[in-house]
């Protein structure tokens, strides 16, 4: 599946392993995240990094996926079998995110509940901090 989606989708939620944030660049049109290595700029393609995010929440909706679909009900107010079939088709299709892109609102929201990205110099996955935390 090819992203057509020109922003990265958890710019600003992505941070280094010394707690720095990666920026944005584009390498013609594709976006990249830039992670600080000692002063090097490290340019990884934001799909490699947003792809890695994704699959956590995966995981963990996977793991609370009954509670996460009750809170999701009572957050819409609704509560019958057409809704829950609904966000439960959502909760699967999250790689559509990568097509689509990340709301701003909702990258905000998760910027203000503490969500962070932990990644090393070359993109990969460390840690997740915030209100969810992932052992590392």
């Amino acid at each position: 599946m090819t992203r057509t989606a020109r922003e990265p989708l958890f710019r600003g939620l992505v941070f280094n392993q010394e707690g720095e944030p990666a920026d944005v660049a584009y390498v013609g049109d594709e976006p990249h995240y830039v992670i600080l290595d000692a002063g090097f700029r490290r340019h990884v393609p934001s799909e490699y990094i947003d792809r890695q995010i994704l699959k956590w929440f995966q995981d963990q909706l996977a793991l609370h996926r009954e509670v996460v679909t009750q809170e999701v009900l009572a957050l819409l107010g609704r509560d019958d079998l057409f809704s829950k079939a609904i966000v439960d088709a959502s909760m699967k299709n999250l790689d559509e995110l990568l097509q689509y892109g990340l709301p701003e609102e909702a990258r905000a929201w998760l910027g203000m509940l503490g969500f962070r990205a932990i990644v090393d110099v070359h993109g990969d996955l460390v840690a997740i901090s915030g209100p969810i935390q992932e052992e590392e």
